[in-house]
């Protein structure tokens, strides 16, 4: 990465913010726009730098492409620039949601069941698409990586689950380990971290505390708000894979001690598939509808901070350290095995979640070609690309009628 290249807080905010408006399509969509702006398009990071960051946050627990994004802002400009990517790409379909908390019942039918929403699933497939060809150009350049990738696709196809995930990805850094020779390694991504490890230190120390002394707390003090905190903080420092895998242990969490009733949750996570943004902030819309106070946006915003505070703690935690350890021959060849499988992921996502909900027929085939070559080959900016591919589900299903 150059470093005379790196953005100001300001910087990271604004191009954070179209992000938010604009990243429609999930977790693994998010990941191919963040590719495009940092690492295509203005090289703020390089392709390494950034598929190791991906490859850590497919490590931890919490919502992946949130995750990304805070550690772009942090090798930016630090913790500024994580609070400033956070607050760019979070607070639109935040506040979104806690808008349609407030209407949902008269909302729901109209904004679930419309064409250009199935447009913006459409875009989806060409975004990750290009994703997984740039980082598979620069990641599986070679039989055994590519071997690895697949392999890794199979896998998760087969076990479609967080452990098929983390068993791919700990799989594929052992091959890595064992297989992958450390002069074929590429150097370290220098990837600069400008937090201390003191600081990392009371990071993950503060995370283990919460953890642990939240459940004792709510016990202790009887209060609804603490119960809530400690309820959304577990949520977000115990779900590994992010997006939809979020969604049982919320239901678990509000539904079942009858904090929010079955309908109401699954109205609102049908709406939040029409906003852009991170899949966590459903529980922005989560606090606005339950009844127990604090309710409205008060109680949107504790469980929104409450759920991703984790994240933070434990990238400012282990990116420190992180740093260090990618410079070692052995982790880098291990890195070599993990950003493969990590390949395998995208491409096991691209087919499922995002091939299956996206391409429905040939007209949504030809909108999502459409899409693709304005991406790849007229360089198309993104947010101009989903507002076309937007208006050309509207127009198909338009036709279709």
């Amino acid at each position: 990465m150059d470093n005379s290249q790196k953005l100001t807080a300001f910087q990271v905010f604004k191009l954070f913010l179209r992000l938010g408006l604009t990243s429609f399509g999930g977790p693994v969509a998010h990941l191919g726009y963040f590719r495009d702006e940092f690492v295509a398009r203005r090289r703020s990071l390089s392709e390494n730098a950034y598929a190791d960051l991906v490859a850590l946050c497919q490590l931890l627990p919490g919502p992946a492409s949130s995750q990304v994004g805070i550690a772009i802002g942090i090798s930016q400009a630090g913790i500024r620039g994580a609070l400033t990517a956070w607050a760019g790409f979070t607070l639109p379909s935040a506040l979104a949601l806690i808008v349609l908390g407030y209407g949902i019942a008269t909302l729901q039918g109209s904004v679930t069941q419309a064409g250009w929403l199935h447009g913006l699933k459409v875009v989806a497939v060409a975004v990750v698409a290009l994703a997984i060809w740039g980082m598979a150009k620069v990641l599986t350049s070679d039989r055994s990586r590519g071997t690895i990738a697949i392999l890794s696709a199979v896998l998760v196809l087969i076990w479609p689950s967080t452990w098929g995930q983390i068993l791919a990805i700990l799989v594929g850094g052992l091959f890595g380990l064992l297989f992958l020779k450390s002069d074929t390694a590429s150097g370290p991504s220098s990837l600069h971290i400008p937090i201390s490890r003191t600081a990392a230190i009371f990071c993950i120390g503060l995370f283990a505390v919460l953890l642990l002394g939240l459940p004792t707390l709510a016990s202790l003090v009887h209060s609804h708000t603490i119960a809530l905190i400690d309820s959304f903080y577990r949520t977000g420092s115990l779900v590994f894979g992010g997006g939809h895998v979020v969604l049982p242990l919320l239901q678990t969490a509000v539904v079942s001690p009858g904090w929010v009733s079955k309908d109401l949750f699954l109205a609102g996570y049908g709406a939040a598939q029409a906003v852009p943004g991170p899949l966590f902030t459903f529980s922005a819309y989560l606090g606005t509808v339950m009844q127990p106070a604090p309710t409205g946006w008060i109680g949107g915003v504790i469980c929104l901070t409450a759920i991703y505070v984790p994240s933070f703690l434990l990238l400012m935690g282990i990116l420190p350290f992180w740093e260090t350890l990618q410079k070692e021959k052995t982790v880098r060849c291990a890195l070599m095995g993990i950003n493969a499988a990590v390949v395998g992921l995208l491409l096991a996502a691209f087919y499922s979640p995002v091939w299956t909900s996206g391409i429905l027929s040939v007209k949504d085939f030809i909108l999502g070609l459409i899409a693709f070559g304005l991406l790849s080959l007229w360089k198309t900016p993104p947010w101009v690309v989903v507002t076309i591919t937007a208006i050309g589900g509207a127009l198909v299903s338009i036709i279709s009628t």
